[in-house]
């Protein structure tokens, strides 16, 4: 039960003042078996939904877990997959609704019918190479989670910049609230975005690249190193760290927007 519908009852008098204290407690956690611990109220408290991080669990423990997420949410992440996950997950495709990203490198598993509103906010993921697809698209999955229009644009890294300008210009007339940039090798991309519009930029270091410097290390300090101003930057690979920061600035934004509308809308 989500907060909204706990002060629901409580004014409808179907819920005592204790019970309502209870279940808005925000260390409110239901334990699964004796390896988990849900944080049941973690999406309605921070805006983010549930994740599962998966490639250190076993099949069982994560299918487990996914079951009883699944009893309270509609949808659920499970990142970091590993192929032998995949079969067991697959199982849960008689009762749900499997959704998975390339290379098996993620999973959404949803309730059947259900449908995401995304209208909460607009998210630019520019990728710097094709290699650098599979780590942007856990971007879009939690950015979408997160009830956030995205669009997306491929394979315009500085190795041929004049590829770069008339899709970035495209996402600037969606009038984007946030862009994420994903380049490995020498991660040069989101200095150069950074340094040419108003939008702020999540630098996504990609694992591409080899031999010195190589798996992310160089993006990632190049990216720390950036003179461009207006460029924040996630671990390597975070591609869900990245979405879930990009989804929280573009849900703000839209949220004061939405504001200032109603308010002019009443001084009339």
């Amino acid at each position: 039960m989500n907060r909204k519908k706990v002060l629901e009852e409580l004014v409808s008098g179907k819920i005592s003042i204790e019970e309502a204290e209870k279940l808005l407690s925000t260390n409110h956690i239901e334990a699964i078996e004796e390896f988990a611990k849900y944080d049941l109220f973690r999406e309605s408290r921070t805006g983010i939904p549930e994740v599962i991080y998966s490639e250190t669990k076993s099949p069982e423990i994560v299918i487990e877990i996914t079951k009883k997420v699944l009893e309270k949410k509609k949808i659920v992440l499970l990142s970091r997959l590993t192929p032998k996950h995949v079969p067991a997950i697959d199982k849960l495709g008689n009762d749900f609704i499997l959704e998975y990203g390339t290379d098996d490198r993620f999973c959404i598993v949803k309730q059947k019918g259900f449908v995401l509103n995304k209208d909460k906010g607009r998210v630019g993921i520019i990728t710097a190479g094709t290699s650098d697809i599979p780590v942007a698209e856990e971007a879009k999955a939690i950015v979408e989670m997160m009830h956030c229009e995205v669009f997306m644009i491929h394979d315009v890294g500085v190795a041929g910049i004049h590829r770069l300008f008339e899709p970035l210009n495209d996402l600037l007339n969606k009038e984007i609230d946030v862009l994420i940039v994903a380049a490995g090798m020498e991660g040069a991309l989101p200095t150069v975005v950074a340094g040419l519009i108003d939008v702020p930029v999540i630098g996504l270091p990609i694992s591409t690249g080899y031999g010195f410097g190589g798996k992310g290390e160089t993006a990632l300090m190049s990216m720390l190193q950036s003179c461009a101003l207006g460029l924040a930057v996630v671990n390597i690979d975070g591609g869900i760290s990245a979405g879930a920061m990009a989804a929280k600035i573009a849900r703000r934004v839209n949220k004061r927007h939405d504001c200032n509308c109603n308010e002019g809308e009443t001084s009339k």
